[in-house]
C-alpha cells in the first residue's frame, strides 16, 4: 500500500514537472488570420482565428494538481465593455478566450463531450469571458481581474464558474477544423453589439493557488498576436 502510495506521488511529480517546463510554442499557435463576421440572419457573429499549423490540436499536457495547472488559449481581446457580457462596470479588456485545461473543469453548466458528467471536460476547447488587466508579476504581463470573495459591488453572470475572477463560461460552440478555431456567439449575449474592435492572441496561461502575491489566472507566455502589438485594429465585417 505504501508503495502504490509512494508510486502515485512520484507520477504526479513528473506529470507535474512535466507540464511546467513543456514548450507549446508551434505552428499550431502560430496565427495568420483574425476575424469575426456578423450574420445579420441568424443574428449571431463568427469568431475565427487561423493558424499556420492545426488549431486545437496541441492541449496541454496534465499537471495532476491545480496550483501550477497549465491552460492553452486562442484569445480575442476586444474593446466590448464588460457590462456586455453581463460583468458589472469594471476597468480591464474584456476578451473571448477559447481554453484546455486538463486538470479541472470549469464549466459546470455544460457537458462538452456529452458523457452526462458535467466535470471531466475540461480539456475539451471551450470558451470563457474574462476581463485581463496588466500584471508585472508575471512574465506574460496579464492576468484575469480578481476581486475578494464577498464583494457585493461585483456582478458575475449565472453562468459564472464560482471563482472569485472576472470570468464567464459562456457555453457557446467552438469548432476546430484544419487551420482554423471557430466560435458562435448569438447578439443577445453581446447586449447586440455587433460594431466593435479585436485582435487575436494564443497564450500559455496557469493557475496559481499558492502564492497570494501571484494571480490565480495568468499569462506565462505569449505565442503570437495578430496585429503585432494588441492594438486591437480589426472590425466586425458584415
Amino acid at each position: 500500500m505504501k508503495n502504490t502510495i509512494l508510486l502515485t506521488m512520484v507520477l504526479l511529480i513528473i506529470s507535474y514537472s512535466k507540464a511546467q517546463e513543456a514548450n507549446y510554442e508551434g505552428t499550431n499557435f502560430d496565427i495568420e488570420t483574425v476575424e469575426v463576421s456578423h450574420n445579420e440572419e441568424w443574428a449571431l457573429s463568427v469568431w475565427t482565428i487561423g493558424v499556420k499549423g492545426n488549431a486545437g490540436e496541441t492541449k496541454p499536457i496534465k499537471a495532476g494538481q491545480l496550483d501550477g495547472a497549465p491552460v492553452l488559449g486562442y484569445v480575442f481581446p476586444t474593446n466590448l465593455k464588460p457590462t456586455d457580457v453581463g460583468f458589472s462596470e469594471t476597468d480591464g479588456i474584456l476578451a473571448l478566450a477559447l481554453t484546455s485545461h486538463p486538470d479541472f473543469d470549469d464549466t459546470p453548466l455544460w457537458d462538452e463531450n456529452a458523457d452526462k458528467n458535467y466535470l471531466n471536460d475540461g480539456i475539451i476547447w471551450h470558451p470563457h469571458w474574462v476581463v485581463l488587466v496588466k500584471n508585472e508579476l508575471v512574465p506574460g504581463g496579464l492576468a484575469v481581474k480578481q476581486f475578494k470573495k464577498g464583494d457585493t459591488s461585483v456582478t458575475l453572470t449565472p453562468t459564472n464558474p464560482g471563482m472569485p475572477m472576472f470570468m464567464d463560461s459562456p457555453g457557446f460552440q467552438v469548432i476546430t477544423k484544419d487551420h482554423t478555431i471557430t466560435v458562435i456567439v448569438p447578439d443577445y449575449r453581446i447586449n447586440h453589439q455587433i460594431n466593435f474592435n479585436f485582435d487575436g492572441v494564443t497564450a500559455f496561461l496557469k493557475v496559481n493557488t499558492s502564492n497570494p502575491e501571484l494571480p490565480m489566472l495568468s499569462v506565462y507566455q505569449v505565442y503570437s498576436v495578430a496585429s503585432g502589438n494588441l492594438s486591437l485594429p480589426y472590425t466586425v465585417k458584415k
